[in-house]
């Protein structure tokens, strides 16, 4: 196989996304989808590890696929190479080609005089994941995205862990759009969310949301919504997620940190991005915002507002009922 791999003109800085756009890449989201099981795992592999496996003999790459060598030099034949020594160069020519953004931002954070404090460059990375979120956007499926929300009959959002809070961010900000928002685990767990996602049909959407480390459960629950023939919009990292094959539409939001499993500020970027152009895409959104606006305009404090001569007891506030607190249990 000769392939003359170019850099994408949205010059990625996303490791995962980048060479998932090659043509090895495609080539191998081929095998992820439809190989044998074998053929998945050293598929899956060099999508997440490309950069490591051209350093891999093929006796390493096999202890780490957990198949044998002759099952690696079987696959590189299969997918149209002489055998495994020129599937990695081909590995290394694509990484050359299309990932010089990230290898440029690694080598400034790590050439720096001095040690860099941890939170500094905590900030440095979820700046550049922004970044590269803002590169790689595919604008066109952003709008197809903003279209089902758009029609859905109700919309559910799917999160766990970390990924609940974003996925209630994401329902706070829908539901002045969209006649029915439906957060998923809400307060609940695994089996809260199967409950809700009982009712979902062929007329609703579910958003789900999830980055490393992946919840098992989140792909099942995302699996039985396709089954159902509902809409599945996906917000993660990499297209060598699960959640990346299961869904109709897939927003990338590149998650790496030097010491947290994931980084959670690209995806918030990526929802805010999603919001806004729900709120835009038509004269009626447009105006339920301003009403929206209206509505809680009298429970914001103004800037030239003067409480000097109101004591606590007399000042005008809404009234809150006393809510019981529910714990949420650890997934």
């Amino acid at each position: 196989m000769n392939s003359s791999p170019s850099a994408n003109p949205r010059d990625y800085a996303s490791p995962e996304i980048a060479f998932a756009d090659s043509s090895l890449g495609v080539n191998l989201l081929k095998v992820l989808s439809e190989g044998s099981t074998s053929h998945r795992a050293i598929a899956d592999y060099l999508l997440r590890n490309s950069v490591r496996v051209t350093a891999l003999g093929i006796e390493e790459l096999a202890e780490h696929c957990q198949v044998s060598a002759a099952t690696i030099s079987r696959f590189a034949r299969d997918i149209g190479f002489k055998n495994y020594a020129a599937m990695r160069n081909e590995v290394a020519a694509t990484l050359q080609s299309v990932l010089q953004p990230v290898d440029k931002l690694r080598n400034n954070i790590a050439r720096r005089p001095g040690s860099t404090a941890p939170a500094l460059e905590s900030l440095e990375y979820a700046a550049a994941n922004v970044k590269a979120c803002s590169q790689a956007l595919d604008l066109a499926e952003l709008e197809k995205v903003v279209s089902v929300l758009t029609r859905a009959r109700a919309v559910y959002v799917l999160g766990f862990g970390l990924s609940s809070q974003l996925a209630g961010m994401l329902s706070l900000h829908l539901q002045p759009f969209c006649p029915q928002v439906i957060e998923v685990a809400g307060q609940g767990g695994t089996e809260v969310a199967a409950g809700h996602l009982a009712n979902i049909t062929s007329h609703d959407v579910l958003v789900v949301i999830s980055f490393p480390r992946y919840s098992n459960d989140v792909i099942r629950l995302a699996q039985f919504a396709a089954q159902r023939d509902a809409c599945v919009v996906s917000i993660t990292d990499s297209p060598a997620s699960a959640l990346a094959k299961v869904a109709n539409h897939v927003l990338y939001a590149q998650s790496t940190h030097p010491v947290l499993p994931s980084s959670a500020t690209a995806a918030m970027a990526v929802i805010e991005a999603l919001v806004v152009s729900l709120m835009v895409s038509n004269k009626d959104n447009v105006a339920k915002a301003a009403r929206l606006t209206d509505a809680i305009s009298t429970w914001l404090q103004s800037g030239d507002a003067d409480f000097s001569s109101t004591t606590d007891s007399t000042r005008r506030r809404p009234s809150v009922r006393s809510k019981k607190t529910i714990e949420k249990p650890q997934e």
